[in-house]
């Protein structure tokens, strides 16, 4: 196996979903880097970790859940809410 650097720390080119939002990565969303730059330094890391921390994400807010929370309230529970 090798590690080829360039192609692990080069993302795919960047596609603008909206004003604010790219997607580099099927079902990855991200808010634009060029807008935060001037408040937050952007780090780079290789593309197989972000495809990890996506995947990890459900197992990561299933056990938020089960340790913090009293009861999980759905989005659709949350804007029907609000519309009342």
């Amino acid at each position: 196996m090798k590690y080829r650097y360039q192609e692990e720390m080069s993302p795919p080119p960047a596609h603008q979903v909206t004003d604010v939002a790219i997607t580099r990565f099927e079902h990855v969303y991200e808010v634009d880097p060029g807008l935060m730059t001037d408040h937050v330094t952007q780090q780079s890391f290789p593309n197989w970790d972000t495809l990890r921390l996506v995947r990890s994400r459900a197992d990561h807010l299933a056990w938020m859940h089960r340790h913090f929370a009293d009861k999980v309230i759905s989005g659709e529970e949350l804007l029907h809410d609000l519309d009342e």
